[in-house]
């Protein structure tokens, strides 16, 4: 299977206000270096915000958020207006949560971008991901970051016939407006979610290019 340009991917197709967020523009075409770059990027943007945040360590929470007790929350991370963050949940790595995002318990969120509405269960996994507007992850999903079970860890992407060299070794997926992620699914490494999209319960999507008998390459929806 041949390469295609990163640019092949435009995260504008898969969440519509990716581009209002002018921070995130300029990765429209790639945005694996926007949760590569996530605290980073964060920790600029803790110097923005105005009044309606409450700023502590490198956490700003927006002041009509919910943050209960014994949530783990570690800089930078920004969590917007009308956020419900539970009791046990983590935020590590890098975490924005855009207006209205729900962390249920025992969630654990890592170097990654939750637009307006979008809402994990509990005991969810998110690693260096973009997830749309209104998504909404059942317990016990996960979207997975790393490929533990290869020796090399470099993450590919399947689009538009052939496979993006992303260059970084932890992306987890970019996933469109209002897709339904059923409980216990799994997303693996790499994976482009198109909006809408619902995963079953006990689901797979796996989209890693690898070999198969015939010397060929496999896609595993």
């Amino acid at each position: 299977m041949t390469s295609v340009p990163a640019n092949a991917v435009r995260a504008c197709d898969y969440i519509a206000a990716f581009r209002e967020w002018s921070f995130a523009a300029p990765f429209d075409d790639k945005p694996w270096r926007l949760t590569a770059q996530a605290p980073e990027i964060i920790s600029a943007l803790l110097a923005t915000l105005g009044g309606d945040y409450v700023l502590r360590e490198g956490v700003a929470v927006h002041r009509s958020a919910t943050v209960e007790v014994n949530a783990l929350v570690k800089g930078p991370t920004i969590i917007g207006p009308a956020c419900f963050v539970a009791n046990s949940a983590s935020l590590r790595g890098g975490v924005f949560l855009g207006e209205g995002c729900t962390i249920g318990p025992a969630t654990e969120v890592k170097s990654s971008f939750m637009f307006p509405g979008s809402k994990l269960a509990h005991l969810n996994f998110v690693g260096d991901s973009i997830l749309g507007a209104n998504v909404n992850c059942e317990a016990g999903s996960i979207i997975a970051n790393y490929r533990n079970e290869l020796a090399d860890k470099r993450i590919r992407i399947m689009a538009e016939g052939g496979v993006i060299e992303t260059d970084v070794d932890k992306f987890g997926a970019l996933v469109g407006d209002g897709a339904r992620i059923g409980a216990n699914a799994v997303i693996a490494p790499g994976a482009l979610v198109r909006p809408g999209t619902i995963v079953p319960r006990l689901g797979l999507v796996d989209q890693l290019p690898s070999p198969s008998s015939d010397g060929g390459l496999r896609h595993d929806p």
